[in-house]
């Protein structure tokens, strides 16, 4: 394998990159399908690359929420007790079950996301949530007061908190294992359930997979550099260009999302990843290999 063989990742991490950010969607769940299917890799070195290849595109999301100040660190301390020790756990046995399993959980998993964006909130929906957040939660009763960089004073009452506890460390299990699946569990959660205004259930949201994601890749990564010998330098070949590419991608994607139609954008998506969802689950059960 030399280091220039997945010189083409660049410009396609660039565009994943870009659009996963301008839609919100988590970069790995792009990336695992293209390095499965269109690369052919093994879905365990698939899945632990796309993750440390996620990481650097959040990066620069979440510290753009920091400077707004839009996290809500407090609630994210509590959810990151569960997701980081799970997310642990899903690398672990993502670097322990057979491959073939390991790409019908995937197909499935694909499935399911699929209908979680077919379900998505539409504007006018999030819209009349921050309203009702805004008056469950006078000035008097707040739990929580965020003063955004802007100046703007941001108050609500987090609901909810051991019922997300359980489903963001479910998200953090998945992450490990699947390489998604948080950021969809956490939007759930957090605007749904919680009761957190959007824009901060956003940015917090990105701050916990970014650090799910962080935690799920050094556990994969360790596992490679265990596993060592070829397995290791395929990664490194292709991390290389994904990371500059995602990282210039991270910077685009805001000026994409100013000109997407965000909802309609994440239908479209639903259906691609339906339709991968299907693929990967025919291909891999019709072949019926080590499946037992």
């Amino acid at each position: 394998m030399t280091w220039t063989a997945y010189w083409f990742m660049f410009p396609t991490a660039l565009g994943v990159a870009t659009l996963a950010t301008a839609s919100g969607i988590e970069g790995a769940t792009f990336f695992s399908p293209i390095f499965i299917l269109a690369l052919g890799l093994d879905p365990r070195i698939a899945i632990g690359t796309a993750l440390m290849t996620e990481v650097f595109g959040f990066a620069s999301g979440v510290s753009a929420y920091g400077r707004r100040r839009l996290i809500d660190y407090r609630l994210a301390r509590q959810l990151l007790t569960f997701t980081v020790p799970l997310a642990l756990v899903g690398a672990y046995l993502a670097g322990h079950i057979s491959p073939d399993i390991l790409k019908v959980l995937f197909g499935a998993g694909l499935l399911m996301l699929g209908i979680v964006f077919l379900r998505a909130p539409a504007p006018n929906e999030v819209a009349a949530l921050d309203r009702a957040i805004a008056a469950d939660s006078p000035p008097t009763r707040a739990a929580t007061c965020l003063v955004t960089a802007a100046g703007e004073e941001i108050r609500y009452t987090p609901c909810n908190r051991t019922e997300g506890s359980l489903l963001c460390g479910l998200g953090g299990l998945t992450m490990g294992l699947l390489g998604s699946g948080q950021g969809e569990i956490n939007g759930y959660f957090l605007l749904r359930r919680c009761r957190v205004p959007a824009k901060v259930a956003v940015a917090t949201s990105a701050f916990i997979v970014a650090t799910t994601a962080l935690t799920a890749s050094l556990g994969h990564l360790i596992h490679f550099a265990l596993t060592g010998g070829s397995v290791l330098a395929q990664v490194m070949s292709l991390v290389i260009y994904t990371v500059p590419g995602v990282i210039i991608g991270g910077q685009l994607g805001p000026a994409l999302a100013a000109r997407l139609d965000t909802h309609k954008t994440e239908k479209l998506l639903a259906i691609i990843f339906l339709a991968i969802g299907i693929f990967t689950l025919w291909t891999t059960l019709s072949a019926g290999r080590n499946l037992l």
